[in-house]
Order: structure tokens, then C-alpha cells, then sequence
């Protein structure tokens, strides 16, 4: 997989994206052309008024960056990214696809008790009492989550680290502006999950826990829920305004997806891409359990 780190940001763009000489070449229709190293990109986030060529839709897939095309309110509709070059992608796939359900629920479990954690260590910023209790309800995840930990450690999370009285997070809803904050740092973040998953030799619409018929990245949405605490946290500890149209929010919510995330000093993306590799060892049974990271 190649090193890009760069998301670039083309929502509320009019114009059109092309390719020249190892740049992504961006051409907004009232402001000069600007070149990008195609090496450097990461993500790609198109809104309704750009066009893309061809060539720069390849290029891209060579560099391993992911394409998410957005809707109105900058919500993923649709993408593009590259076909996975890894050496066992058709053995994981099958590997995937007969994943006994009790392995399955397994690992289910482990990324709920490392988000719950994760979530403890964010919320311990807001109230210590919280905190504690969200350990506790990690240490009663079972295989599966027939208790449904996840949703009672969310109501306790969001609860307590809400910035505004009532708050309720609402994905895609458009509403308030913590939650459009929220659904922003959260795709730049699913656009790094696409890349680690397809990266690992996997197949993204056969997910753990998530799965729909219209989803081609479910098990994506699995392996990122225990990044999700680090994200919230970078926008408790570091936005002043939560009006996600001003640049300097944006840059500061894209920055979340690369901060550090452990205390050995790796990357939030490093850690996404070793799990994703972890996953497709377990899969595989090369590994009896599923080692998650978690946000500390």
C-alpha cells in the first residue's frame, strides 16, 4: 500500500479534476488550477458540481487512493477505489465468506469491548463516573454482544461528552452542526478504512456485524468502530467552532484521522492498517483471536 496522507477536500467545488505528470490537477471554475502529488493523496471527497477524467479516476486506483462521491449534505453515495493486488485476496474472500458464526461473533465482541474502552478514555475528559462505568460495560461484553453493550455504552457516551443540552446523534441527518462535524471526520475516516480493508485483501461488503444488500463497505464500517473515540476526542480537544463550512474546521476534523494513537506513538492509520492485516490472519484461522487496538 502506498504512504498518502492527504484528503482531498472537493465538496462544496465547482469545476473538474485531471491528471497530469504525477499530479492530480484540480481546476476550480473561478480560481487558478492547483497540482497535487498523486503520491501524497490519501482520500478524495467529490461533491455534485465536479467532473473527474478518466485518467485521473486510474491514477488515483495506482496510487491506492480512495474516491468517495458525496451527496448534497457530503454524505458517501458512492466510490471508487482499486482492485486489491494482495497475494491472497481470493483465499480471504472465500476465507470471509465461510466465517463460522461463532468466530464471527467473536470478533464482533472484541471491537465492541475496544471501542467501549476507547469511548471510556475520550469521556474521561467530560466526567470520570462515566468513565468508570463505560469500563465496567466493557468488561460484560459476550461473543456476539447479545446485551447490546454497544448501544447502552452510546447512550452513556454521547450523554456525557454532548457539547449541546438534547443532543442526539443523528448520522446523515444534516441537523446540528456538532453532528454534521461528526458525519465529516467520520467519512474522511471510513475513506482510510477503505483503503486499509482493500490494502489487507479483503472484501468489503461481507462484513462482522454489518452487513446490507446496498452496502459494498460494511466490513469497513466494522474495523473502524474502535477508531471512532480518538476522532471524538480531537474534536472535543481541539475545535473552537463546530461550523464545519470554515476551512480550519475541516482541516482540523481531517487531522483527527492522523494523530497519534497509541502510546507507542503509531499513527490512527497505521493502527487501521496492522488491525485490517490482523483481521485477514484471523479469517484465515492463523490467529485463534482477533487482536483490536485500542484508542488510549
Amino acid at each position: 500500500m502506498k504512504s498518502g496522507w492527504r484528503i482531498i477536500d472537493l465538496l462544496s467545488m465547482e469545476g473538474s479534476i485531471g491528471y497530469k505528470y504525477g499530479n492530480l490537477v484540480v481546476r476550480p471554475s473561478d480560481k487558478p488550477e492547483v497540482m497535487v502529488p498523486l503520491a501524497d493523496v490519501a482520500v478524495v471527497l467529490l461533491g455534485v458540481r465536479v467532473t473527474i477524467s478518466g485518467a485521473a479516476l486510474m491514477k488515483l486506483s495506482d496510487h491506492d487512493a480512495s474516491v468517495l462521491v458525496c451527496d448534497w449534505r457530503g454524505i458517501p453515495c458512492a466510490g471508487a477505489y482499486p482492485w486489491s493486488d494482495h497475494s491472497r485476496i481470493a483465499a480471504r474472500h472465500n476465507a470471509q465468506a465461510s466465517l463460522s458464526q461463532p468466530r464471527r461473533k467473536q470478533a464482533w465482541a472484541a471491537i465492541v469491548k475496544a471501542k467501549i474502552l476507547g469511548q471510556a478514555h475520550t469521556v474521561s475528559l467530560c466526567s470520570e463516573l462515566a468513565s468508570k462505568r463505560l469500563v465496567e460495560i466493557a468488561k460484560s461484553v459476550r461473543s456476539g454482544d447479545p446485551e447490546n453493550c454497544e448501544a447502552q455504552a452510546a447512550r452513556l457516551y454521547w450523554g456525557a461528552i454532548s457539547p449541546f443540552d438534547g443532543f442526539r446523534r443523528e448520522p446523515g441527518s444534516g441537523g446540528d452542526d456538532f453532528n454534521k462535524c461528526l458525519d465529516y471526520a467520520y467519512t474522511v475516516l471510513r475513506g482510510h478504512g477503505i483503503r486499509s480493508v482493500v490494502g489487507a485483501g479483503l472484501c468489503g461488503p461481507i462484513g462482522l456485524f454489518h452487513h446490507s444488500r446496498s452496502n459494498p463497505f460494511a466490513l469497513v464500517d466494522d474495523v473502524i468502530e474502535p477508531f471512532r473515540p480518538a476522532i471524538d476526542y480531537a474534536l472535543l480537544t481541539t475545535l473552537e467552532s463546530y461550523d464545519v463550512s470554515q476551512p480550519e474546521v475541516k482541516q482540523q476534523l481531517v487531522a483527527a484521522s492522523t494523530q497519534t494513537f497509541n502510546k507507542e506513538g503509531q499513527s490512527l492509520t497505521n493502527c487501521l492498517d496492522s488491525f485490517c492485516q490482523s483481521l485477514g490472519l484471523f479469517v484465515e484461522d492463523d490467529l485463534d483471536s482477533l487482536p483490536v487496538p485500542v484508542w488510549k
